[in-house]
């Protein structure tokens, strides 16, 4: 008889310590979130969500003014040339956009792709950044957009960076210089998969 109650309250035991550990383990962790993944992307989510308008991007040049309105309604790839010379790096991060767009696939045409030149810059020098890159879009930000981007990266915005904007103006996704075009890729395949717009 002992015998059994011994068994019974081990039993009752193991039963509380087994529901108990879960509620354990979860409140350790709310209170050491960095212990928490970040989830699977690789780029770095903007949060809180920036919204850019319309009206902050104007075209560099006539190809680009023309074309403006393919902005519109798509998902960007938007690569930043803050100074007034695009280096090494600036023109790597441009080439590696336009790969990344034909890696695409049967999602190409819901991406285009732009450049923000945030200072004035000679247009025949400019020519030299993206050569014979014809469906690439110019853009001058308003002083309104570049302080946004500033905002995100809590100061200066780097040469050779990557930003994502959504159909809908929202500012998703940054990512550093010299990233990684096949990591952008699975990030914005995701995105594309779950989305219903753009």
């Amino acid at each position: 008889m002992t015998n059994q109650h011994q068994k019974n309250k081990r039993a009752i035991l193991i039963i509380f310590g087994l529901s108990i550990i879960p509620f354990c383990f979860a409140w350790y962790l709310s209170n050491n979130p960095d212990l928490v993944a970040k989830g699977t992307s690789n780029g770095e989510l903007v949060v809180p969500v920036i919204t850019t308008e319309r009206a902050e991007m104007v075209g560099f040049d006539e190809f680009s003014t023309k074309n403006i309105k393919e902005l519109v309604g798509h998902w960007l790839l938007v690569n930043v040339i803050p100074n007034q010379d695009c280096n090494a790096l600036c023109v790597d991060a441009i080439h590696k956009t336009k790969q990344l767009r034909l890696m695409l696939n049967k999602d190409l045409t819901r991406v285009r792709r732009m450049v923000l030149l945030f200072k004035e810059s000679d247009p025949e020098l400019a020519k030299s950044w993206w050569q014979d890159d014809t469906r690439l879009l110019h853009i001058k930000p308003t002083q309104s957009l570049i302080t946004k981007l500033e905002k995100i990266r809590k100061g200066t915005v780097v040469e050779g960076m990557l930003f994502l904007i959504d159909p809908l103006g929202n500012i998703m996704m940054q990512y550093e210089a010299e990233f990684d075009p096949y990591e952008v890729k699975r990030d914005l395949k995701k995105l594309l998969r779950i989305s219903q717009i753009g």
